[in-house]
């Protein structure tokens, strides 16, 4: 009986690995299939890559004396400084301003993993949810994209589950290994089994009553606030005009002609530039954008 028992465990849990494997590679599969085939137009190399970062007095000096940009972006969150690396990069001329300091708001209070949605896989399985897994296998690809591009700033972080109930155990731990399989190229490091006494002696403040054992998988994390700020730096080295503790105070409206539904011409109100106060100088300066 004990035998037996034994024989249907292995061929469970073999059955089990095999659908995973299964599953993570026809979903690779899948959802290549269905991207589109677009080409990506080459990578606009910039006329200007400054070798120093300038200064801020000359960064203010620029937008003082220049007449027109091509974007203006306000707020130096991860947002802001994107927009304004991705532009600078097209040989727009940009210009950014920032009220406080960069990445002085939401963009330096994010948890800092850069997780590929264990819960999303749960969903996907449990609930048969396509869309879920799809974003699961997006949310990897970016993961491993942005541990590629920025390797001095995020890292593989391994995270431990502790499991307090026998029944448990095995449940997290398909669901770990499933989302391990799916993971496909994009795997940082297979997840692991430990002990009650290894992991009380990692963490030694854990509940100990009732402690089964616990699983340890790998997700990302990254310095949040230092990456924006090195999508502000590469901005300014591409050419493009920033400061911080620079603060939009009025916008700047202009009329424009065009025609309506009916093909008459008329006249209507646009957005032209803003007005900036430089807390640091206390100077006002006027950023006007061109809309042709």
């Amino acid at each position: 009986m004990f035998r037996s028992f034994n024989r249907r465990f292995i061929q469970h849990g073999l059955l089990f690995c095999t659908s995973a494997l299964g599953t993570g590679y026809f979903g690779q599969y899948i959802l290549k299939k269905n991207k589109l085939n677009a080409a990506s137009p080459a990578l606009h190399t910039p006329e200007i890559w400054l070798d120093d970062f300038p200064t801020r007095e000359v960064q203010i000096d620029a937008m003082s004396n220049e007449s027109e940009y091509d974007i203006v972006v306000i707020g130096g969150g991860a947002t802001g400084c994107g927009v304004a690396v991705d532009a600078a990069s097209r040989g727009l001329k940009v210009a950014l301003v920032e009220k406080y300091d960069f990445s002085s708001g939401t963009s330096s209070r994010s948890t800092k993993l850069i997780h590929g949605g264990v819960r999303y896989l749960q969903k996907a399985i449990m609930q048969l949810d396509r869309e879920q897994y799809h974003m699961v296998k997006e949310a990897l690809y970016e993961r491993g994209n942005l541990l590629k591009i920025a390797p001095h700033l995020s890292y593989p972080l391994p995270i431990m589950l502790p499991v307090y109930k026998w029944y448990l155990l095995p449940y997290y731990y398909a669901g770990i290994k499933a989302y391990d399989f799916v993971s496909g190229r994009q795997l940082l490091r297979w997840s692991y089994l430990i002990t009650k006494k290894k992991a009380l002696e990692l963490f030694p403040m854990l509940k100990q009553e009732k402690l089964v054992g616990a699983i340890v998988y790998y997700d990302g994390q990254h310095n949040d606030a230092r990456m924006n700020i090195a999508l502000a730096f590469t901005a300014a080295r591409m050419g493009a005009n920033i400061a911080n503790h620079c603060a939009v105070t009025e916008l700047i409206h202009g009329d424009i002609k065009v025609d309506n539904a009916q093909g008459q011409p008329e006249i209507k109100k646009i957005i032209r530039g803003v007005k900036c106060f430089d807390r640091c100088q206390s100077m006002k300066i006027s950023l006007r954008y061109d809309i042709a």
